[in-house]
């Protein structure tokens, strides 16, 4: 008996899991890897708060618009005096004249302008680069969950490749099993073969439970990333095959890099220019800040005496003169702060740099251990077959016959091994480039 496996088939949801999810009544989602990724881009929750992060970051630009506009307050004051009252007299020694305190109410209007403000000026600058880099921040939670999802894609369908692979040689184990106990119970074969195939039919099979909770985990990492409750039911419509076949890795090694297109570049660099309008917002603590003013009072009550006008306009202004070296200090710090972010850019420019040669590197080393794994894979299972061949015509023992189980095992599982680094490592340089 020849034991034959197809390096990849379709991939298709076990009897027993449809079974399941059509008694639940829950519909499967059917899921491309494309359509997953969609999917999670529209209802991941960490990406829904990176974007109300930038409504909230619109709101803020709002905010500091509306300081330099135009502020109208109205104010209503109600004052009684308690009976108090006020005496004088006009020549020494006369009788006092009492004058009581009448209760006074007054409804009051004020607008402010502000005319002229450095800080308000450099402050709605650093306000919109707040926004971009919130925008920023957001495109990078972006990639992440495209590279979590495929990842979590593509660990699926490994684990259900394995799966099927064990299952395929649990089978073809079983099959040899019965036979040996046959040729045994007529005294052709000793017990001890069948003994040594029953611990390997364990192994297996304890394998096999093994890759069937591996399955489940991963199955319920995408529904995380996905946004979807634990229990719904999701189905993979897209294989291992298909999966390779979309990707050129030759293609993605020879894409160019651009560290300005690199997200973690654009985000240094926009903090680097707030961190230099921070500078010239301290040195805008030395200039004078000018508003208007404009108070209107309506006397609900009055009082027997008043002299105080209905309406008064004018201009105010603040002028600093003497901060004790204060505002000298601050601009010094903001200096050293813009100086440090210049050089954390630089650094941040040299690992870039370093990180991405790394990357080509391991996706090369990837493609080639992919290659390698894969003809290993062809000549393990043609070794098993011959060995299987002898074993059923008595030239070789079970020992023999285990063995080489084991080491097409071992070879499918660096293959797969290989397979799960060679899309990692391809992924991972997109990221790199922000191709996700």
């Amino acid at each position: 008996m020849k034991f034959k496996m197809k390096l990849f088939k379709p991939f298709v949801i076990t009897v027993l899991l449809l079974f399941n999810f059509q008694l639940s009544g829950q519909e499967i989602i059917n899921l491309s890897l494309d359509s997953a990724i969609n999917h999670a881009l529209q209802y991941n929750l960490q990406l829904k708060n990176a974007e109300l992060k930038i409504e909230e970051s619109k709101s803020f630009i709002r905010e500091s618009v509306a300081i330099g506009l135009p502020q109208v307050n109205a104010f209503a004051d109600y004052s009684n005096f308690m009976g108090a009252d006020m005496e004088f007299s006009f020549v020494e020694g006369a009788p006092a004249t009492v004058i009581p305190f009448k209760s006074t109410s007054n409804l009051k209007l004020s607008v402010d302008q502000l005319i002229f403000s450095g800080n308000y000026v450099v402050g709605l600058q650093i306000a919109k680069l707040y926004k971009s880099s919130i925008v920023t921040m957001y495109e990078k939670s972006r990639q992440d969950i495209i590279e979590e999802v495929s990842k979590s894609y593509y660990l699926i369908l490994v684990a259900e490749t394995s799966k099927e692979i064990v299952q395929r040689s649990l089978e073809n184990i079983n099959d040899i099993y019965i036979q040996t106990e046959g040729l045994v119970s007529v005294g052709m074969l000793e017990q001890t073969d069948a003994d040594q195939l029953s611990v390997q039919r364990t192994m297996l099979e304890n394998t096999l439970q093994s890759a069937d909770r591996q399955i489940e985990l991963a199955y319920n990492m995408l529904r995380f990333y996905l946004g979807l409750d634990v229990n719904v039911p999701i189905s993979l419509t897209q294989n291992l095959d298909e999966i390779m076949e979309n990707i050129n890795f030759e293609t993605t090694l020879m894409y160019p890099f651009k560290l300005e297109s690199n997200l973690d570049y654009q985000l240094m660099s926009t903090r680097e220019i707030m961190l230099e309008k921070q500078v010239t917002l301290e040195k805008m603590n030395y200039l004078p800040t000018i508003a208007g003013f404009y108070y209107h009072t309506e006397k609900l009550l009055k009082p027997n005496f008043d002299i105080s006008p209905k309406d008064v306009i004018g201009v105010k202004a603040i002028i600093p003169i003497f901060s004790s070296g204060m505002r000298k200090a601050q601009v010094a710090q903001a200096k050293i702060r813009f100086e440090t972010g210049l050089n954390n850019k630089e650094l941040l420019k040299d690992q870039l740099l370093l990180q991405e040669r790394q990357l080509r590197f391991n996706l090369t080393t990837a493609m080639d251990q992919y290659e390698s794994q894969k003809k290993n894979v062809e000549v393990s299972l043609r070794v098993f077959n011959s060995i299987t061949l002898k074993y059923e015509q008595g030239i070789l023992s079970s020992l023999d016959l285990t063995t080489s189980n084991n080491n097409y095992l071992k070879a499918e599982t660096d293959y797969i091994t290989a397979l799960i680094r060679l899309l990692e490592a391809e992924i991972a340089l997109r990221k790199l480039y922000s191709e996700l």
